[in-house]
């Protein structure tokens, strides 16, 4: 199939190829426009030049995904653990000579081009726990296999968090979608996304405000196990007035925990003459490690993070302690520039924001502020659009998928774009924390743009597979 042509080949996915092109020739677009030199309007043919070095790696790696597409689908497979053996030594290498840009020793220099083994470790695990989870004896309800699967890819994380690079350490565990794909308990998410919460709440509020959410929380399960819930609801009405009321009083605001409490051990008796143990056993050892996490939580963040990672966390959920011309002048002028476009947006090359640098990192981070501000609500609709698209069709192609392996990877592509994706336009608009997390074949840097093209190469390649025999 590989000697065939692509125009005569009905099994290869053209949607997925053409959202695939249409977001590369959109991210280099908005590279030049970022760079754009009005006195050097042709710097672009210059690879000496930033905008020149971008559209070499574009050429490069056009040449990449059709050179990808002639190699069967079982090299891959075959290669998972040497590729994920060699993305890991690198990782180590880079560690002792890598060149240290931006605080992190993340990349090898040669001359003007720069190689991030990062963004190549994601390929190598994502080939090496696709092929780890497609052998016919592993159940990832077991626990060494479990162990395994984590030990696949939190090993890379740990590496790349020693650069540092949180971000990208960050995108790993996005093989968490495949792992619940495969049957993973739901619990390992649900506690995971509990966990974050209280993290959030309690930094959002105060530790105390998140012991109060939690008796009430827990008082609300214990509730609906009594015989007369209509007495439980007036119980949780008035015990919900005077928690709020006293947090508005100054002299008694840091009592506020005394009602609550009170209700819950109200619950506790009526549970203990019911002989009930069983729920108060479950529940109540919950709420207090969760009282002690958030306590934790606030203690750790206080004491033991760096002023620039508590400045970061800031700047997402308490913006209000930030300077607005410090650590806040980021997300502030990146939500200024997306805004600013407006409908149509201010058009190509117009983005005055852009022009006058007020968005940093806005050729890489941030260059989601460029496309807001060029091309307007329509154009950010549009790219966020293709993005969904192409998530999409990864997740058909894993679902039609007629072999685990290519199951697998096809899960483990769609969980790393949608970590990218998500996680990009979610920083510049200041939903999310920034970790500096590329927008995928869009931001700057041919490392990302390589590595993404060559997963989106081999996933298209391999699901031609399904019309071969096995």
């Amino acid at each position: 199939m590989a000697g065939q042509s692509l125009t005569k080949n009905k099994s290869f996915d053209w949607i997925a190829l053409s959202v695939f092109f249409s977001l590369v020739i959109i991210g280099w677009f908005m590279v030049f426009s970022t760079l754009y030199d009005s006195k050097n309007p042709y710097s672009f043919l210059d690879i000496t030049t930033l905008i020149g070095a971008q559209s070499l790696w574009v050429v490069l790696s056009t040449f990449a995904f059709f050179s990808v597409l002639t190699l069967d689908w079982k090299f891959w497979n075959t290669l998972a653990y040497p590729i994920y053996a060699i993305t890991i030594f690198f990782l180590i290498m880079v560690l002792i000579f890598g060149d240290v840009i931006n605080g992190a020793r993340a990349w090898f220099s040669f001359g003007f081009f720069s190689i991030q083994p990062s963004e190549w470790a994601k390929f190598g695990t994502a080939l090496a726990i696709s092929s780890y989870l497609s052998f016919f004896k592993t159940r990832i309800t077991t626990t060494n296999v479990m162990i395994v699967s984590l030990a696949i890819f939190l090993g890379p994380a740990l590496l790349i968090l020693l650069q540092p690079d949180f971000g990208s350490s960050l995108v790993f565990f996005s093989f968490f979608i495949l792992l619940y794909r495969r049957g993973m308990s739901p619990w390992v998410l649900i506690v995971g996304t509990g966990v974050a919460a209280i993290f959030i709440f309690s930094l959002i509020y105060t530790p105390l405000d998140s012991t109060v959410a939690l008796l009430f929380l827990g008082a609300t399960i214990f509730a609906f196990d009594l015989e007369k819930p209509s007495r439980a609801a007036i119980v949780a009405a008035v015990t919900l007035a005077l928690t709020i009321g006293m947090k508005y009083i100054p002299a008694v605001a840091q009592l506020n925990i005394l009602p609550p409490a009170i209700m819950m051990l109200y619950y506790l008796f009526l549970e203990i003459k019911k002989s009930n143990a069983r729920l108060v056993t479950l529940v109540m050892p919950i709420i207090v490690a969760a009282s002690a996490f958030a306590f934790g939580s606030s203690y750790v963040f206080d004491h033991f993070l760096k002023p620039h990672q508590q400045e970061r966390i800031n700047v997402w959920l308490r913006p209000e302690k930030c300077d607005p011309r410090g650590s806040l002048y980021n997300i502030i002028q990146s939500k200024m520039a997306i805004g600013s476009g407006g409908l149509a947006g201010k058009g190509f090359l117009k983005g005055e924001m852009t022009k006058l640098d007020y968005v940093p990192e806005q050729s890489t981070d941030f260059i989601f502020t460029s496309i807001g501000e060029e091309q307007g609500f329509i154009g950010t609709l549009g790219v966020i659009l293709l993005f969904s698209i192409l998530l999409i069709r990864c997740v058909i192609i894993a679902e039609r998928a007629n072999l685990e392996f290519i199951r697998n990877y096809g899960y483990a592509v769609a969980g790393i774009l949608f970590f990218h994706f998500a996680f990009n336009i979610g920083m510049t608009m200041g939903l999310l924390p920034v970790v500096g997390i590329p927008l995928p074949f869009i931001s700057k840097g041919g490392s990302s743009l390589m590595v993404f093209t060559i997963m989106v190469a081999v996933l298209l390649k391999m699901d031609m597979a399904r019309f071969r025999a096995n």
